[in-house]
């Protein structure tokens, strides 16, 4: 095997033992003894423990990146981002365990986890940007604030909702995720003079 399939290798079983554990659990010894090989092969590849949970972290937030890019020939920028939050809210159902304990965890504070979470968020939100004629946002410093301030508002209401729904369904959740960002958006440019 290469060293880049090998590798690989080691993040997908790290990727699959998320669906069912925390980050906490996924260990070293247990993703050498699936792998089959000594846990010092493992260390070849990962300079420690967390160096192997920040590739983790880096590989979900590749995954939800790619589940979640707008589709664009879908045409009603409502439904765009209706879609892309639906692939949003389903990778996180998906991956509960782990999608907490990266957002709530020990390794939420720790700055490597930290990158991950801002180039993530940061990527997300340039999508936002980048679409904002065809889903009817004048991109302004308020309405960049804003859409930050929504993707965080996104995290806490999906957290809310694994957590304990309530009584609250995936569509309300999607309803309340896809109708906040237009009326915030909305609420910026109007705060800012309708620049």
């Amino acid at each position: 095997m290469s060293p880049a399939a090998r590798r690989e290798q080691f993040i997908d079983l790290g990727m699959e033992m998320l669906r069912d554990h925390s980050l906490e659990e996924v260990t070293t010894e247990a993703i050498a003894d699936a792998a089959g090989v000594s846990r010092a092969l493992l260390f070849h590849y990962f300079e420690s423990k967390q160096d192997f949970h920040v590739a983790l972290a880096k590989a979900q937030a590749q995954v939800m990146l790619e589940r979640t890019l707008p589709d664009m020939s879908v045409g009603d920028p409502l439904e765009i981002l209706r879609a892309s939050m639906s692939e949003f809210v389903d990778f996180v159902y998906g991956n509960a365990g782990a999608y907490r304990a990266i957002l709530r965890g020990s390794t939420s504070a720790d700055p490597e986890f930290q990158a991950v979470f801002a180039q993530t968020r940061a990527t997300m939100a340039q999508r936002i940007f980048d679409h904002g004629e065809v889903l009817g946002i004048s991109v302004t410093p308020l309405v960049r604030m804003s859409v930050h301030g929504w993707l965080s508002f996104v995290e806490e209401v999906t957290l809310a909702w694994l957590a304990d729904a309530g009584g609250v369904d995936r569509e309300q959740l999607l309803g309340l995720i896809t109708g906040s960002l237009p009326m915030l958006a909305g609420v910026a440019v109007s705060v800012s003079g309708g620049q």
